[in-house]
């Protein structure tokens, strides 16, 4: 049984399974699965299957419906401890984290919490007392941390997807190291309410799944702005990039690490090839502010941040905490405010130089890890690896950006190789429309520690029919995903079908007036070009209202998207056009906003 989405939601829409019959199969994995110390709190069988029964038959609009997942134990469940990896530290929420609630609301089925480096302290998934967590495919090395137990959850084909956290890297390491996908989404994107902290001001809540087309659908249903949460933001400006000629930036020098790995320099050279030949342009770029930038997260006052979520527990149990934790957490007890100031204006300091290395690239392609170390080697010096395991993570949260990590490839010791392809805040989309790509051309393109192949799954954009009962929906812009309206398509219960382009016969243009800003999308004779559209099912007995609901000069009429199909889609009236400005060789709303944006940064 295949656990990523598109397989389960196939197999539920055509009766093949029930939510009940996923559940039962699940724990008999976990049965099966317990020299790995994976799991901290397992919700019983019996419990998973009411709440699978409790769905009743197949629903389109639950978009994770039968979805099992795992949450990383500083994450709260209700009614199921939180131990963030220290007993000691033990409470029971009454009330689930924020976006826990989502994807429960959406139809997945919490299977378990698991196991971590406490307090979120680490790359290794060593520093637990629940036990050290092993590498899927060889239990000498390390499995990376500290969202341990969550990627080796998804990679041995436990679950669907789980929850970890990530402040320097803790979703993209063990990803790298299991053959499976890490998405670390934008600061601020996916609510951290209800997650212990470890660095508040930087935690973000990440997604490990089998493919980037998973991790995909999994962020529009758990990302959102949430009120409850200081660092909560609302979506900017979603970035995007062509399918060809994009700009991928490779560290020029020495400043490309590999602490030795020859295989792995090897298999990162086959990575920037391969995205080469799938229309990628390399561009070396100069490394050295991210590098420095990295260097401030645990050498700098930023690790105080650890002692302030715990500090009234690490005083009064100090004999709680693992030891090397104890180390790092309570090392910060001499750091002083006058250290703190000093380290944000040398991030500050920073930021100059790094912005300046975006103008010549979209986003950056890094080995995820260096790396991959044993659980001896870890032992011999558990700081000093660990900080050579952070050489490319530990920056992304300080400098405001998003990461993808993605499997490509494999080391001549058949352990899996991965990379990490960063890019500006809001730019999850398009790094995982991406990361998608290059996973699927890379040699060999699997998943997980049962190698499952990729060529079994639809690639994001392939047609999903639109079922019974719905009408298919073209939009091209506020109310494209991450855009202002939006919500109007989630509120009728509409759901993404795909993200595509029209036939080459439409004229795009920007609306004046319009409040939010909206494009205008019209048929041409001639002139015309492919214009980015996402493709959603909206149900008919909302359909009716939606279109009332829709101000002039737009309307609802008809357009082609690329493969012939007819599709409803908003148009525009002719008399609109006469003040209004063609954008078509933009080729979408989002190219022309993007480069909107950068020019009023310019002015």
């Amino acid at each position: 049984m295949l656990l990523n989405l598109q397989s389960l939601r196939a197999a539920y829409r055509s009766g093949q399974l029930t939510p009940a019959d996923v559940v039962r199969e699940v724990h008999t994995r976990l049965r099966a699965s317990d020299e790995n110390p994976v799991w901290i709190h397992k919700i019983p069988e019996d419990v998973s299957i009411s709440r699978a029964e409790s769905l009743g038959s197949f629903r389109e609009d639950l978009p994770l419906y039968g979805i099992p997942f795992a949450i990383k134990d500083n994450i709260d469940l209700a009614g199921v401890p939180t131990t963030a990896g220290c007993p000691e530290f033990a409470y029971t929420p009454e009330r689930s984290a924020v976006t826990v609630e989502r994807l429960i609301t959406a139809g997945a089925i919490p299977i378990g919490k698991t196991n971590l480096d406490q307090f979120a302290t680490g790359l290794v998934g060593t520093r637990s007392p629940y036990g050290a967590c092993l590498s899927v495919f060889d239990a000498r090395y390390i499995s990376g941390g500290s969202s341990s137990g969550s990627a080796v959850a998804v990679a041995s084909g436990l679950v669907s997807f789980a929850l970890g956290t990530d402040t320097a890297g803790s979703g993209r390491v063990p990803a790298a190291f299991n053959n499976i996908v890490g998405l670390k989404p934008t600061r601020g994107a996916v609510s951290s309410s209800g997650v212990v902290p470890a660095c508040r001001t930087l935690d973000c809540v990440s997604i490990f799944a089998l493919t980037c087309d998973d991790a995909a659908e999994l962020l529009r249903v758990a990302a959102g702005y949430d009120a409850t949460d200081s660092y909560s933001r609302a979506p900017g400006q979603h970035l995007a990039w062509p399918n060809e000629g994009f700009r991928f930036g490779v560290p020029s020098g020495e400043l490309l690490e590999f602490f030795g790995d020859d295989d792995a320099a090897s298999a990162f050279a086959a990575a920037v090839e391969t995205l080469e030949s799938i229309g990628g342009r390399r561009v070396e770029f100069d490394f050295s502010a991210f590098r420095d930038a990295a260097e401030l997260l645990y050498a700098g006052p930023w690790v105080a941040e650890r002692l302030a979520a715990i500090q009234e527990f690490a005083d009064a149990h100090p004999d709680a905490l693992y030891p090397v934790t104890a180390k790092i957490i309570l090392g910060a007890r001499k750091l002083s405010a006058v250290d703190a100031f000093r380290a944000m204006y040398r991030l500050a300091d920073l930021e100059v130089p790094a912005q300046h290395q975006w103008n010549n690239m979209d986003f950056m392609l890094l080995p995820t890890a260096a790396r991959h170390y044993t659980h001896e080697e870890i032992a011999a010096e558990p700081i000093a690896l660990n900080t050579r395991l952070g050489y490319y993570t530990n920056f992304v949260n300080l400098l405001n950006l998003a990461g993808v990590a993605v499997p490509c490839g494999w080391r001549a010791n058949s352990m899996p190789f991965g990379v990490t392809l960063v890019g500006p805040a809001w730019s999850d989309a398009a790094l995982l429309q991406t990361a998608g790509r290059l996973h699927r051309a890379s040699g060999g393109a699997s998943a997980g520690k049962n190698l499952m192949e990729l060529s079994t799954t639809p690639a994001a954009g392939r047609k999903w029919e639109c079922p019974e009962g719905y009408v298919p929906l073209a939009v091209c812009g506020a109310h494209l995903t991450g855009q202002p309206l939006n919500h109007q398509l989630t509120s009728a219960r509409a759901f993404l079908l795909e993200c595509c382009r029209t036939s080459a016969d439409y004229r795009l243009y920007a609306l004046r007036g319009t409040v939010p800003a909206k494009p205008g999308l019209v048929l041409s004779k001639s002139g015309g070009a492919a214009i980015e559209v996402e493709v959603w099912a909206v149900p008919e007995s909302t359909f009716g209202a939606f279109v009332a609901a829709v101000p002039p000069p737009l309307a609802i009429g008809t357009c082609t998207i690329y493969d012939g199909r007819k599709v409803k889609s908003f148009v525009c009236e002719p008399w609109a056009l006469a003040e209004a400005d063609e954008i078509t060789h933009f080729g979408g709303w989002r190219a022309w906003l993007a480069r909107r944006e950068a020019a009023v940064e310019v002015r």
